[in-house]
């Protein structure tokens, strides 16, 4: 028996079979028994592939999500791990079913072990954010950019209900004008405290949820200049001690100034659920906070519709009119649409303290959230994955390889083309616009060290000489691309 991490490997070295075999010369008895347990693991591994993802369309073996194989051939068990992008995966109780099955069906396989886990969490460029945000693996923009929609309701629902769905979350009230997380959850503890020695703020928490508000600060609502609303968001955010989260959800504020503005570039935000309701005035004033996303490179996921109609008496009304969801969506090409309805109970829980989703989980509205945290679950996966494999270097061809995401082109570009078109302060005079770095200052057969993303909009790539160039994808789009380059090695 001996374990491997799959996929990396399918061979075996004479240091990973001591454990097998006494010392000394292989015979020809340890050769074959050594070929019989590689093709044992391939047999494994093969059964596994035929599992696709239906997010990433991939099988989860060339995922990367089988980990820790251990098999014995000779007394038929197999044991490994399913390590999943976020524990709040909807299809995890699909994953280890079928995994199961398909390991299960060999014929020399007796007893099938598969345990389940999730990825530690953790950004796709932790190393370049505040220290309080290097262990959150996806933060989620709620926005409207109007007031009076509901947006803080689904954003604490859509909090709860991640939570439930076995997720570690936390909430960011980033409205310090009229904060209202205070009232729609209540925390034990209402006050945020500061750790003495690290300077750093402690969340409050509840039902296992973390909180942040400048509600729960002690002085209630502020009145203050925006500079000083942002320079207080700031610190908020990024020096409170968050700690390992799945999903830290953002209730923005009304509007698109200053204070937007700096979450946006502060926090690596995944991804933008839109509230808007029926009205039109409400669809013109979300239109300018989808824009605003648009710019920022911050993918808008889902619309959620709110107050859209109410049943009575065998019948549905909409008394606002229709249409405001699905004016956004379609005008934008959001992929998802949600509606809440009036409900007193969703508008009393917000007043109550208890969040609708915890209060009657078996509700019609709990239905609806939960089918948005699937939304959400799904949708910050598949852009982790686009986004950490937008950029790539194959070194097999020695080109760099771009699959931007929401886009299906592929093309590759030549290392030295990139570096030479940097346009930071070193490569280019920011005043006369003159070019310090010269052609033959870039080596023809330069390769890139690292390659790393830095939020939804560019890469830093790190150059043999020590130099991080920030390399935007709207940049490499208008580079000069290789058309003969050949066609890369499998790996």
């Amino acid at each position: 028996m001996r374990v491997l991490e799959a996929p990396t490997s399918l061979y075996l070295s004479f240091h990973a079979c001591k454990s097998h075999h006494t010392k000394g010369l292989f015979t020809f008895s340890r050769i074959s028994a050594i070929a019989s347990t590689q093709t044992a693991d391939k047999d494994v591994l093969n059964a596994l592939s035929q599992i696709i993802d239906p997010d990433f369309q991939t099988d989860i073996v060339s995922c990367g999500f089988v980990k820790d194989l251990c098999v014995d051939e000779a007394s038929g068990e197999v044991s490994f791990r399913l390590e999943l992008t976020t524990p709040a995966c909807p299809i995890k109780d699909m994953f280890e079913q079928q995994a199961n099955e398909v390991v299960a069906a060999l014929p020399w396989v007796k007893k099938v072990e598969v345990t389940m886990s999730a990825q530690p969490a953790r950004p796709v460029y932790a190393d370049q954010l505040p220290m309080g945000l290097q262990k959150i693996s996806n933060i989620v923009a709620v926005s409207s950019c109007k007031g009076g929609v509901g947006k803080s309701t689904v954003a604490v629902n859509l909090a709860y209900t991640l939570a439930g769905m076995g997720a570690r979350v936390g909430i960011f009230d980033a409205d310090v004008y009229g904060p209202s997380l205070p009232t729609m959850v209540s925390p034990e503890n209402r006050l945020l405290e500061m750790d003495p020695e690290t300077q750093t703020i402690i969340p409050t928490e509840y039902m296992g949820v973390k909180l942040v508000s400048f509600g729960f600060a002690g002085k209630g609502r502020a009145i203050m200049r925006g500079p000083m609303v942002s320079g207080v968001i700031n610190q908020l955010l990024t020096t409170a001690e968050w700690g390992e989260l799945d999903y830290l959800i953002i209730d923005m504020p009304p509007g698109t100034g200053d204070i937007q503005l700096t979450l946006c570039q502060v926090a690596p935000l995944s991804a933008a659920v839109i509230v808007t309701t029926p009205q039109k005035l409400a669809f013109i004033d979300v239109a300018k906070g989808v824009r605003m996303f648009s710019k920022l490179k911050v993918p808008c996921i889902a619309v959620v519709e709110n107050m859209c109609h109410f049943d009575a008496d065998g019948k549905r009304f909409y008394p606002f009119g229709r249409g405001s969801g699905s004016q956004v969506v379609e005008q934008f090409g959001i992929p998802h649409l949600f509606d809440l309805p009036i409900r007193p109970t969703l508008s009393a829980s917000g007043d109550s303290g208890i969040p609708e989703v915890v209060s009657d989980p078996q509700g019609e509205v709990a239905d609806t959230f939960q089918n948005l945290g699937v939304c959400v679950v799904q949708q910050c996966a598949k852009i982790r994955q686009q986004v950490s494999t937008a950029v790539t270097y194959d070194a097999t061809i020695r080109a760099i390889m771009v699959k931007l995401p929401n886009s299906n082109e592929v093309f590759l570009l030549d290392p030295a083309t990139v570096r030479r078109n940097d346009r930071s302060a070193q490569s280019v005079d920011e005043w006369t616009g003159e070019q310090k770095l010269q052609y033959n200052d870039v080596p023809e057969d330069i390769e890139p060290e690292e390659i790393r993303p830095m939020g939804n909009y560019a890469v830093s790539i790190t150059w043999p000489d020590g130099f991080s160039q920030i390399a935007p994808y709207d940049q490499l789009q208008t580079m000069e691309r290789l058309v003969d380059a050949p066609e890369p090695i499998p790996a």
